[in-house]
């Protein structure tokens, strides 16, 4: 018997189309898993999203938990002469302050040598002694046939020696110019000669140029009439928890002008970080709400509509925003003008925000911060969203229970996907020997009827 190489070939039927059906029809059985894994992926999507809030409402909350925020105080400064920083122990007030000179680095160059990189006539000197206006002394090394090049550089390699060395050509030969590397007046380079083993000091290959020499000299100031004298230009101390940056003399129609500083409590920061921990509260709300949103239709209804995990977090994050702080002044956030809503968000009483801002800044660090670390509602609420987000957190277990869902559809599918390649191998096997069947009856049927047609004919010769 021929062998068939088609299905549907030996019979006439198109068991190849039947085929194709059975096995669409199987294949229907993966569907119900393909939509759960799709399903499960949109939650641990919907998870990602929801753990991106309570991040970012974590972030503000740290900020309205720190103590300095309510102790915060600004510098204000009239004109670009002067910048001014503020610490927590500066002191409120208004100061003048006058500025007639800049602290400046001292200079010093040497005579001129013809070319930078010939070797020195040292005559036995093993260092070059720099002397500063303190009365200070550094020693710098040198070996003998150094140039003018190799003494810059072994300046600018010993970091005990105070000043920076560079080379300069003034269109006929070099110089080594240097500078000190701080300011003030003890800053100041008085001189520089060349020494031997013994400290003796021999005459060099060069010598310094006292016309090029630039004294240091300390900043020169006054703060509400008070004299202040600093070796930089960055001043601490002479205003209480300021920092004082003289950048330029302030000079208006040739004459020295003062400046005023302002020092006042910084309330914008407190207010921006408590609106900013509203917001971020009520962005995560919104988040919440989008992915538990439901409006009766299932295909456009939230990823996590009626999860236990999300309505674990809003009653835990409810129950530390309702509960309350105590021992301070203030208890509740309703008395800072924060409210819950009917809808779960937080609404700010801007007017009774601003009154306690601006004058009971301790009452909002102690219900917000508290006296000690985790005292207080921000530190109570850090703590609750710590718990939440953490490995054994609601939120990462909600996330790894969805991932094994995902992976033990997968598997199921794959068992699945075996077993239906398995029925249609056996639907095909079976197929063939139908087909293979129908073919030989076709063949034995043709046969007889030929032999019938040649028994009528012989019959009906006879005749």
């Amino acid at each position: 018997m021929a062998t068939i190489t088609s299905l549907g070939v030996g019979s006439g039927l198109d068991l190849t189309g039947l085929l194709d059906q059975l096995q669409a029809a199987e294949r229907g059985k993966l569907a119900p898993i393909t939509l759960q894994k799709k399903q499960q992926q949109a939650k641990i999507s919907a998870f990602g999203q929801l753990q991106t809030s309570l991040n970012s409402f974590q972030d503000a909350v740290a900020k309205i938990n720190d103590p300095k925020l309510y102790q915060s105080l600004s510098a204000n400064v009239r004109g670009d002469a002067i910048k001014a920083t503020a610490a927590a122990d500066a002191l409120p007030g208004s100061y003048r302050v006058e500025v007639s000179q800049l602290a400046t680095s001292g200079t010093l160059a040497s005579n001129r040598v013809g070319e930078r990189d010939a070797a020195l006539d040292l005559q036995g000197a093993t260092a070059l002694q720099l002397t500063f206006g303190d009365g200070e002394t550094v020693d710098i090394n040198i070996t003998e046939g150094s140039s003018l090049a190799d003494v810059r550089d072994a300046i600018n390699a010993d970091k005990e020696a105070g000043v920076n060395a560079t080379l300069i050509n003034d269109g006929t030969g070099y110089r080594l110019a240097l500078s000190s590397k701080t300011t003030g007046a003890d800053a100041s380079i008085e001189s520089f000669s060349f020494v031997d083993t013994d400290g003796a000091v021999v005459p060099g290959p060069f010598a310094e140029d006292a016309l090029t020499k630039r004294p240091g000299e300390n900043a020169a100031l006054t703060v509400n009439g008070i004299a202040i004298s600093s070796a930089e230009n960055s001043i601490e101390g002479a205003i209480q928890g300021v920092t004082l940056n003289l950048a330029e003399l302030n000079i208006v129609d040739g004459e020295t002008a003062s400046s005023t500083i302002n020092i006042e409590r910084d309330t914008l920061k407190q207010r921006e970080a408590i609106n900013g921990f509203v917001k971020a509260f009520n962005d995560l709300k919104g988040t919440i709400g989008k992915l538990t949103s439901f409006t009766g239709d299932s295909e456009t209804a939230g990823e996590l509509v009626g999860d236990n995990t999300v309505r674990t977090i809003e009653s835990r994050l409810r129950s530390v925003l309702t509960g309350g702080v105590e021992g301070g002044e203030l208890s509740t956030l309703n008395q800072l003008g924060i409210t819950l809503q009917r809808d779960g968000k937080l609404k700010v009483d801007e007017e009774a925000l601003d009154d306690l801002v601006a004058n009971n800044p301790q009452a909002l660090n102690d219900f917000f911060a508290g006296e000690n670390e985790g005292d207080g509602m921000a530190g109570r609420l850090n703590t609750t969203i710590e718990q939440m987000l953490g490995n054994n957190g609601v939120v990462k277990l909600a996330i790894s229970g969805a991932e094994n869902r995902v992976k033990s559809l997968d598997d199921r599918f794959e068992r699945m996907e075996k077993t239906i390649e398995g029925t249609i191998s056996r639907y095909r096997t079976q197929f063939g020997q139908l087909d293979a069947m129908i073919a030989q009856m076709n063949s034995m049927s043709s046969y007889l009827t030929q032999q019938f047609d040649a028994l009528d004919n012989q019959l009906g010769r006879k005749k």
